[in-house]
């Protein structure tokens, strides 16, 4: 029996596209158009996928390329919050197909990485925007995920899940992701059950005192992890102690070695 057969409940509405600029781009657009959603678009290929800051997603067959298109009431200034639901939401969804194996340990990184070890293997790009005078926000959430490769990028360590364990095609992964984020975003309520899912991704990310290095507009910083204040911000404490907020930015696991993560990844079958 396969791992959607054994309990998961797919999306009631799902575009599936063979290949496709952007699932994003795609949901963008329809939303704009007038969908109201919730719909969620999948596609095999991306021949522009996007991650954050503008870069680009690598997007061979066989990984996970879908986003949700929803609307939302919440005030635009917690929108940004929906990066950390998700992220919530997939590791719960990867965890419910099944164990990774043994050592390997599934993560979240601030913002939006999913991490195996100290290497990434999913990522979350939340877009939003107004449309006409309707009061509620429309949000797009894409999500990345490496099922069956990794892209090769030099400085920056990535694995896939067929390569610690787990064997999912993009339907069936979507099928545990959109039951993960059903439930999340009803918890998150638009913003009201903030708390609950700040303290579940606290639960599923690094350690506090983690030693973490930040690139932002502002300049960069190395520190160790102080946790995320009340609205999702990132914390991080220099040398001394002083707790400095970030609401963007890069983040890198200090003690991370990006060559060490990829050698595994590259020797796995």
């Amino acid at each position: 029996m396969s791992p959607a057969a054994a309990g998961a409940h797919g999306p009631d509405r799902c575009l599936h596209f063979e290949e496709i600029d952007s699932t994003n781009g795609e949901a963008m657009r329809r939303a704009l158009a007038g969908e109201a959603g919730p719909l969620w678009v999948l596609a095999d290929r991306q021949t522009s996928g996007r991650g954050r800051s503008g870069r680009s997603w690598t997007s061979p067959p066989g990984n996970l390329y879908a986003s949700l298109l929803f609307l939302t009431s919440a005030p635009i200034a917690k929108v940004g919050q929906l990066s950390l639901v998700a992220g919530v939401a997939t590791i719960d969804a990867i965890r419910g197909t099944g164990p990774l194996e043994p050592g390997e340990t599934l993560r979240l990184k601030w913002p939006n990485d999913i991490l195996i070890g100290a290497a990434k293997a999913g990522g979350i790009l939340v877009e939003s925007s107004t449309r006409g005078r309707e009061e509620r926000i429309v949000a797009v959430i894409g999500i990345g995920l490496n099922l069956a490769s990794a892209p090769v990028e030099p400085g920056r360590a990535a694995t896939y899940l067929a390569a610690n364990g787990l064997t999912l095609s993009p339907r069936e992964a979507l099928c545990f992701l959109a039951r993960e984020m059903d439930a999340w975003l009803k918890t998150w309520n638009d913003g009201a059950g903030f708390a609950a899912v700040r303290e579940a991704w606290l639960a599923r990310a690094g350690p506090v005192g983690e030693p973490l290095r930040v690139s932002a507009n502002e300049g960069s910083m190395e520190g160790s992890f102080a946790g995320l204040d009340d609205e999702g911000a990132l914390m991080i404490a220099d040398g001394d102690g002083r707790v400095r907020r970030f609401t963007y930015g890069d983040v890198a696991l200090a003690n991370a070695s990006p060559t060490g993560a990829a050698q595994k990844e590259n020797d796995s079958p």
